[in-house]
């Protein structure tokens, strides 16, 4: 029963043996980094690059429900990447744009 499962999961057309099955888990090296970096001030966080981080999260996690076969890790790494390039824009902003009075009330 095991052989048999591990079989299929090798010889699947998203299995280990294609790059659909590695590209999105080298990609999770890239959100995992960005968690890290919430422990960063947010004067050190580059626009260019959370937007980027951003907007490959948001169109790749539509795109990855589109294709065929279906790539749960892919759909899943970039709505992780979507959700923390969102989190540190937000910090960015609030830090460039808001005066620490507001951020507090806001966030009370």
């Amino acid at each position: 029963m095991a052989a048999s499962k591990l079989q299929a999961f090798w010889n699947h057309p998203a299995g280990p043996k294609t790059i659909h099955f590695w590209a999105p888990t080298f990609k999770w090296g890239i959100s995992i980094a960005n968690i890290a970096d919430f422990a960063k001030p947010p004067e050190k966080i580059s626009y260019p690059q959370q937007i980027a981080v951003t907007a490959t999260g948001v169109i790749w996690s539509r795109y990855s429900t589109v294709i065929t076969p279906k790539n749960w890790n892919l759909f899943s790494v970039n709505v992780a990447m979507a959700g923390t390039g969102i989190y540190q824009l937000t910090r960015k902003i609030q830090h460039d744009y808001f005066s620490k009075e507001e951020v507090a009330a806001v966030n009370e």
